[in-house]
């Protein structure tokens, strides 16, 4: 018997072992768009599992069909909220259950991680900033379509345009890498931006935490910055080890 994290975001259901000694294991992505979800965790999962600590941005049919699955197979299930103050982090909206799990569980791990003041980056379906100051406290963030979403939303809307081709180019002198490079520096403008923003509000300058799918296209053009992909996961291990401890 095993303990499982999952994270499922807009575009896919992260899963990853809690290991004996604590740590996450390695990581699997699924894609829900075009794939039967259930089914697709039935090939990675274990068939029982002791315990399953799930972080959800998603509402509607597709939980309740990771959630059917999981109760298939799974002794006892945990749903990670967003709570004002945990793990050192306090939120900084005045209604905590507003920000994002994932967002939240982002920041856990930055901060177990790390005492530096922190620009948390979330690089998905949207592109998510926060900023996390040295001691925990939580000031506040953005929330913009990924540079993926922006490329998916021209195509939507005049598909002559090209959905995947291109690089990043500061001027391109072609239609594919115009889109790319207009894209990626839409995300990049706001983090830079951010980042000044940042050393304003604390009198220094955050160190940049990329996560999320989209996060290693952007880690070139940002090359201080640390990429860790499986943030969220981080951060829901460190929820599941306190709830452990709890129970």
């Amino acid at each position: 018997m095993s303990t499982w994290l999952f994270d499922l975001g807009n575009t896919r259901l992260k899963c990853a072992p809690l290991e004996a000694d604590g740590s996450r294991g390695a990581a699997i992505a699924i894609s829900h768009r075009d794939t039967d979800v259930a089914a697709a965790m039935a090939q990675v999962l274990p068939a029982r599992i002791e315990a399953a600590y799930l972080a959800s941005v998603v509402r509607g049919e597709l939980r309740a069909a990771v959630l059917a699955a999981l109760a298939s197979r799974c002794e006892r299930i945990s749903l990670a909220t967003t709570l004002p103050r945990f793990g050192g982090v306090t939120v900084g909206y005045p209604q905590p259950r507003q920000l994002g799990v994932d967002r939240f569980l982002a920041m856990l791990a930055v901060h177990a991680d790390s005492s530096a003041a922190a620009l948390v980056c979330g690089v998905g379906t949207a592109l998510t900033i926060d900023l996390l100051d040295r001691h925990g406290q939580h000031h506040g963030g953005l929330i913009a379509p990924s540079p993926t979403t922006m490329r998916e939303a021209l195509h939507a809307r005049a598909p002559q345009l090209p959905l995947h081709e291109g690089g990043y180019r500061q001027f391109a002198d072609n239609t594919a890498d115009a889109l790319a490079g207009g894209c990626e520096g839409a995300a990049l403008g706001l983090i830079e931006r951010s980042l000044q923003a940042a050393r304003s509000r604390l009198g220094e300058l955050p160190t940049v935490h990329l996560h999320g799918g989209g996060a290693e296209a952007l880690l070139p053009q940002l090359p201080a910055s640390r990429c860790s992909p499986d943030l969220v996961l981080d951060g829901m291990a460190i929820w599941a080890r306190a709830e452990s401890r709890a129970g």
